[in-house]
């Protein structure tokens, strides 16, 4: 599939925001996150902003985007139409907890509702964005038990990362959320491992035998449907060579997993100003690496439509 910067951008960036304010919205309420009103000010801005940026990203795809607000329509069946619903109610109690953290200093009472309903919405948001991508059965490496799974991981990741970095930026770290993000880091490295083992071990059961629904011998094609490129071959069609999958493979797990580790790490053994610099390093590194990881998701998944052209 064709690794729009759009889509990469819009999945990694309102994964890490949902995951903030799915943190916040929690450990707000229950009084481990202290109702300071920069810190408020800033993680909530920090997560509505990457929410919103991702968002409005996610529309640079579309062919025609002044008509995005059609998708809402579509929610009974349309797994993104459910994403866009789910994502403009959660906007509500978000702006609730926010105005309650922000300008009254509460985090407790209906404010700490809020956040719970805030941190509801987060998840439910995510649960639908990863969907999109599990219910395509024609493309093999995404219909799995791996897809899910991983966006909730991944949002909790970068989540987490990016609570510990505001923790230690604003002197109020948290040792049970470095411990959260650092257990965090470590679970999505391993959920990306044992997913490209998975897709790499994949047997898709589609051939150009079963496609055509002609049995018996082998179905080739003498020519292709089309002379020169077309949307199907750069949207769907798009090949990236084995030998750049591995370095980016390597590039992923290098920045978006063991650096935000040993950065994490670290921030256990140093004194406060000292140990907020891992840690917003941290938060920058992992973010980026993100970005490669999500490339790589869309670049190395086969749609089934590629038989017809020899592929």
């Amino acid at each position: 599939m064709h690794p729009a910067f759009s889509v990469v951008f819009f999945t990694t960036a309102t994964g890490a925001g949902y995951g903030l304010l799915a943190l916040l919205g929690v450990l707000a309420g229950l009084q481990i996150v202290p109702a300071d009103f920069w810190l408020g000010f800033v993680g909530l801005g920090l997560a509505l902003g990457l929410i919103a940026a991702g968002l409005l990203s996610s529309t640079g795809h579309l062919g025609r985007p002044e008509r995005a607000w059609r998708a809402f329509s579509q929610w009974r069946s349309s797994w993104l139409s459910r994403e866009g619903v789910s994502s403009a109610i959660t906007f509500i109690p978000a702006g609730l907890f926010g105005l309650g953290w922000v300008l009254l200093g509460r985090t407790g009472g209906w404010v700490a509702i809020a956040g719970l309903l805030a941190a509801i919405g987060a998840i439910v948001t995510v649960c639908t964005t990863g969907m999109i991508y599990a219910s395509l059965k024609p493309i093999a490496q995404w219909h799995s038990r791996y897809t899910l799974p991983a966006y909730l991981i991944f949002a909790a990741m970068t989540g987490s990362v990016l609570l510990n970095a505001l923790l230690q930026g604003f002197g109020v770290g948290s040792v049970a959320v470095l411990v959260l993000s650092l257990l965090a880091t470590l679970a999505g490295w391993g959920w990306k491992l044992a997913t490209w083992r998975h897709n790499d071990r994949l047997e898709i059961p589609t051939t150009a035998n079963t496609a055509t629904g002609l049995a018996g011998g082998t179905v080739r094609s003498l020519e292709w449907p089309h002379t020169e490129e077309n949307y199907l071959l750069k949207e769907m069609g798009f090949r990236i060579a084995r030998k750049h999958g591995a370095k980016l493979r390597m590039l992923t797990q290098g920045l978006a997993f063991a650096l935000p580790v040993l950065l994490l790490a670290a921030t256990f053994a140093l004194p406060w100003p000292f140990g907020a610099i891992p840690s917003v390093l941290a938060a920058i590194v992992q973010f980026a690496g993100m970005l490669v990881e999500r490339w790589l998701f869309f670049a190395e998944a086969k749609h089934t439509v590629t038989l017809y052209y020899g592929r």
